[in-house]
């Protein structure tokens, strides 16, 4: 049996949101919190980098406080994973962790006049990396190919590669662009909400699609979240 026939629909449809709410959190990230990602860290990375070799407009401190408890986040995760043995517990704990800090952090844009500086802009980093470190490493535990919802290339390498272009049968074309849709949509349209509202708005929609989604994994019957 192959590996797209024993992932059930409800826990591809389950991760393409959380890949939106990826996208509307480094959108506030990096347009409203000084050039640095909460959700992509290849590209944070990249901007360590630049900030090393003193570009303008990039931050040693914010990059390094993103992938440290970025790292945070993953180590606990981890820790958490080797204590529960279900997927479909590891998946909602996670979720809904996700979804606390997510929410945290949108109360944290509302509470003063600038989120680009002080204590709101680490704040909201931490808390947002934070999460995003628990659900990486969430996902990398439940293992389904094409649908990491942080980090693209991959997918768009595996669109290119398998494509009739190539030769290929256009393996798993739907979940791959889905991905990327998802991605490009929440990044859209968290950077319009941040430019034209507030931070508040799209970290706000962000917890809102995790507990929406959380609440209907919950819903479904275990063995659609259990299968390997």
């Amino acid at each position: 049996m192959s590996e797209t026939s024993r992932t059930h629909p409800s826990l591809l449809w389950g991760l393409t949101a959380v890949t939106v709410v990826s996208g509307l959190n480094d959108a506030v990230s990096y347009l409203g919190l000084g050039h640095v990602f909460t959700a992509n860290m290849t590209g944070n990375i990249v901007v360590l980098g630049f900030a090393a070799a003193a570009a303008p407009g990039f931050s040693v401190r914010a990059s390094l406080t993103s992938i440290g408890v970025f790292l945070v986040g993953a180590v606990m995760a981890g820790g958490m994973a080797r204590r529960v043995t279900s997927r479909r517990t590891l998946l909602l704990r996670a979720l809904w962790i996700e979804a606390v800090f997510t929410a945290g952090a949108a109360v944290v844009a509302g509470s003063g006049p600038s989120i680009g500086s002080g204590w709101q802009r680490y704040t909201m980093i931490a808390m947002l990396a934070f999460a995003m470190g628990i659900r990486n490493s969430m996902v990398r535990r439940l293992s389904v190919a094409d649908v990491t919802t942080t980090v693209l290339t991959g997918t768009l390498t595996g669109l290119a590669a398998d494509s009739r272009l190539a030769g290929g049968n256009n393996e798993r074309a739907g979940r791959r662009a889905g991905a990327v849709v998802s991605m490009f949509a929440g990044a859209f349209v968290g950077a319009l909400l941040l430019r034209h509202v507030n931070a508040v708005w799209p970290l706000g929609i962000s917890a809102g699609v995790v507990v929406v989604t959380a609440l209907i994994l919950e819903r479904r019957p275990r063995n659609e979240l259990e299968a390997p």
